[in-house]
């Protein structure tokens, strides 16, 4: 297994993990947070030029696309198996696949990893699984099967009704794909999500409200609705499409926010909606600070124990990944997390929550005292971006606006 690198500890020094774990730690956590599976399945039809998730294209002849599905599902159970140790006992709340695109899996594809994690993990009876999914991998049967299987949740990747738009993010569907992924989705799934973006290349205020009515139409359970980023290492990077001025992004914000609301979505996260009680539970995991498993080539996972916080990343590529997966060696990288950079990280998830948190959660999730951010606290207030109630760290309507503000208060000093 490969060593963990303590916090503070140059690269070129690294320790045994028997070692590690004998160390006193930086912290003293109170219990374990809850704990979610994440799946990473790397492969897409087409890289989109916004795109910097961990995908690679998998063009077939004939239209088909030829991955690597058994090799793939045997690197992930030996993944998953070599984590053991570090979970071992702890009931997964959540489950979330994840790409590129996972339905380009075969259903019996999803079914054997279902069942390997069922196999190998204490999985909550009533465990959230989602899976995302994109319009032009949608077949009836198929999805069908998926929700026999176990998946429970579907999100699906509209981005947007308007051909032109999709077109310009690269999008391999049209609007007509999207509505009968739509319609496919409903058939056999009670809980979806949909995927839209917003300040799109050349999109008017008109557009994003059509866009808008058209998701709100099918009634799903839940909405996610993003603001179009420019990320680096992307095409979109190199090559900037004409974007929407922030003063028009912030009228579709605006636009969105009293929309959804009125249709009976709670706009809970940043760039979250949903019906009552239908929030993203393993989403919500992530912005509560709990523990997360990452599993499938390039996956992220936070581990904690009771003196240290964990982060590992998986080999990226997936080739090199499945080999060193059946060889043992999953991940690529693994690091303590220092004490000093336990409030940013918190509060970056933290405060993308509508509700915020109980303060109490600080300590529960990092192990600090609550008078380690004190002073940051406190100036956060008197600048009006969070509230003035002790019992909760929650975000003021202004705080929300200039959230990345807010958040970097909290970076180390």
């Amino acid at each position: 297994m490969i060593p963990i690198v303590p916090a503070g500890t140059p690269p070129a020094a690294t320790a045994d993990n028997t070692q590690l774990w004998l160390k006193p730690g930086q912290i003293a956590l109170p219990g374990s947070p809850p704990l979610s599976l994440y799946v990473h399945v790397p492969w897409c039809v087409r890289k989109c030029p916004y795109c910097d998730f961990n995908s690679h294209a998998v063009p077939g002849k004939d239209g088909s696309h030829d991955i690597p599905e058994d090799a793939y599902l045997d690197a992930l159970r030996a993944d998953l198996e070599q984590s053991l140790p570090l979970v071992w006992g702890r009931p997964v709340h959540t489950v979330f696949i994840g790409g590129g695109t996972p339905s380009l899996l075969s259903a019996a594809g999803m079914d054997r990893l279902l069942s390997d994690i069922r196999a190998l993990l204490p999985l909550d009876a009533d465990a959230e699984i989602t899976m995302e999914a994109n319009p032009g991998t949608f077949e009836a049967e198929r999805f069908a099967s998926y929700r026999a299987s176990g998946v429970n949740r579907l999100s699906i990747g509209i981005q947007s009704f308007n051909d032109s738009h999709l077109q310009a993010l690269g999008r391999i569907h049209g609007e007509r794909e999207a509505r009968a992924a739509i319609d496919i989705a409903q058939r056999s799934f009670d809980n979806v999500n949909l995927d839209l973006m917003y300040a799109l290349p050349g999109q008017t205020m008109e557009q994003c409200r059509s866009d808008l009515e058209a998701a709100l139409s099918y009634g799903t359970t839940h909405l996610s609705l993003y603001h179009l980023t420019l990320e680096p290492n992307t095409l979109f990077a190199k090559y900037p499409p004409a974007l929407p001025d922030d003063d028009l992004a912030y009228e579709m914000q605006d636009l969105i926010e009293a929309r959804t609301a009125q249709a009976g979505y709670r706009h809970y996260e940043t760039s979250a909606y949903s019906r009552p009680h239908r929030e993203a539970r393993h989403n919500l995991n992530y912005w509560r600070f709990g523990d997360y498993l990452g599993i499938g080539a390039g996956a992220h996972g936070k581990l904690s124990f009771p003196n240290r916080i964990l982060r590992q990343m998986r080999h990226k590529h997936p080739a090199t990944y499945m080999a060193q997966a059946m060889a043992g060696n999953a991940v690529q990288e693994a690091r303590e997390v220092g004490a000093d950079e336990l409030p940013f990280e918190f509060m970056l998830n933290a405060l993308r929550l509508t509700d915020g948190v109980p303060a109490s959660s600080f300590h529960d999730m990092t192990g600090l005292p609550l008078h380690a951010i004190s002073r940051q606290l406190a100036a956060a207030e008197k600048k009006g971006l969070l509230d003035a109630d002790p019992t909760v760290i929650r975000p003021t309507e202004l705080g929300r606006r200039f959230l990345n503000d807010l958040q970097e208060m909290f970076l180390k000093d």
